[in-house]
């Protein structure tokens, strides 16, 4: 199965950390965010990778290669400026191809199982109506007001039970076949256009969710594992 992994992004609220080393590549407990993802795709069966990559895309290229010593095959989708969520999935299309694609962020840690998704990938791909999936997650501290409503299973703009969008969703590709490609464009309109057409379904998941933004966050996040870790190991 098919995964794209966002990764071009500055990490503006990382800095400095993410001046010398994109935000991706930042460690949490002695590994780097994005392999964490990585590591939890592949055990899914989505090996099949896809990544954006801009700000210090060395870098990332050199750490992950082809993706061959973690079970994947990844290719680089290559922006000259970070394109945005939108610009970089509709950038990345001829990579991609045409399907489902299950997209996350690069600087995301969750454990959240992959597994879930592979049956609504097969539903997708049989049913032309069924065109994006989103996973939501309990609104964090920093956005009390959540993105979208969350109503048996489909997700709508208005009402005042909220939850927050968790950057993990499957999407049709033909929903970005008409958008420019190397433009820059948030994804945002996009969501409120196809969930006012009914077209978005969502699930709610409670677990591990982090969207790792600033130094503190990681260190946060560092600790926490660190932390789990050592309680599984005592007896």
């Amino acid at each position: 199965m098919k995964a794209m992994i966002l990764a071009a992004g500055r990490g503006e609220r990382m800095r400095p950390l993410s001046d010398e080393t994109p935000k991706p590549l930042l460690a949490a407990a002695g590994k780097p965010l994005i392999v964490w993802q990585l590591e939890r795709l592949v055990a899914a069966g989505f090996d099949d990778v896809v990544i954006n990559v801009a700000h210090r895309a060395e870098m990332i290229e050199a750490a992950l290669g082809d993706g061959a010593r973690l079970g994947a095959s990844i290719r680089y989708s290559r922006e000259g400026e970070p394109l945005e969520v939108a610009g970089g999935i509709a950038t990345a299309l001829p990579l991609l191809g045409v399907g489902v694609v299950l997209v996350v962020s690069g600087d995301l840690y969750t454990d959240y199982d992959y597994r879930r998704l592979a049956p609504r990938v097969r539903s997708m791909a049989a049913d032309d109506a069924l065109h994006a999936h989103m996973v939501m997650v309990p609104n964090p501290a920093y956005h009390p007001e959540g993105d979208f409503v969350l109503a048996n299973g489909q997700l709508a703009l208005d009402g005042a039970a909220r939850s927050t969008f968790g950057n993990i969703a499957l999407y049709r590709t033909a929903l970005f076949r008409a958008l420019p490609r190397g433009a820059t464009l948030k994804i945002l309109p996009l969501y409120r256009e196809w969930i006012s057409r009914g077209w978005v379904t969502g699930e709610l998941y409670t677990g591990a969710w982090t969207n790792v933004g600033t130094p503190q966050d990681l260190a946060v996040l560092d600790a926490t594992i660190l932390q789990a870790s050592t309680q599984q190991d005592s007896p």
